[in-house]
């Protein structure tokens, strides 16, 4: 029951993620959101992407708080088990968490490059040169791109919402709860700080989001004990 509950949820994530990228698809909630977010008159974004304590406190150093986690991590992994036993965790957990947190950011950077598609700040509608296209539509004819985009999903998130990675370091439900709404809480903490300098739209950042809880769960799937545990 335990491993059919496991499945399921990967299929629920995969159902998910698929199901985020047709709404954004076939609505305008994109543009609904940024445009709040824009100053049209001023033309500039809610948040100053070069103003110091911002991004201090939003870009660069979670994504530094979001390395120490991830080298510690490493270090529990394949440190001595009495390193493991202090805290009570798990090494499977441990390798979990290390996986979610390595290939997350590399699956957003690997989607960047092949999406083709513009940051807000990028596009007409909010004073750059590039039409504004969503992500499976064409590009109009007499509109090239003059470069290739990429913006889609958010990289910069991606490291938070992989903290969803370390609920499996305790087999204890109030630990996991904890450990999923500090990775959402981080992820949104970066994420929303790039969608109010124009760096994102919502959909990419919640694309990432429910990738997180893919991948997450698609090594937990992969790391599983040959017999479940409850």
């Amino acid at each position: 029951m335990f491993r059919l509950t496991r499945d399921r949820l990967l299929w629920v994530a995969l159902a998910s993620l698929a199901g985020v990228i047709l709404w954004f698809e076939f609505t305008d909630l994109d543009l609904r959101v940024q445009d709040r977010l824009y100053d049209f008159a001023h033309q500039r974004w809610v948040v100053d992407g070069n103003e110091p304590v911002g991004r201090l406190l939003f870009y660069n150093g979670p994504k530094i708080a979001v390395w120490l986690v991830g080298l510690t991590v490493l270090t529990l992994t394949f440190g001595p088990a009495r390193w493991r036993d202090r805290w009570r965790f798990n090494r499977r957990g441990l390798g979990v968490a290390a996986l979610t947190l390595a290939t997350l950011p590399v699956l957003a950077g690997v989607g960047k490059n092949f999406t083709n598609v513009f940051c807000p700040s990028e596009v007409q509608r909010y004073g750059g040169s590039e039409p504004y296209v969503k992500l499976c539509s064409p590009y109009p004819d007499d509109q090239p791109p003059a470069g290739k985009g990429h913006c889609f999903p958010a990289g910069h998130a991606s490291g938070g919402f992989a903290l969803m990675g370390l609920a499996w370091l305790r087999a204890s439900r109030r630990w996991r709860r904890g450990a999923i709404l500090l990775g959402l809480a981080v992820g949104w903490w970066m994420g929303g700080y790039q969608m109010l300098k124009g760096a994102h739209y919502l959909s990419h950042t919640l694309v990432t989001m429910t990738l997180a809880w893919v991948v997450m769960l698609g090594w937990l799937r992969v790391l599983r004990p040959p017999t479940a545990d409850s």
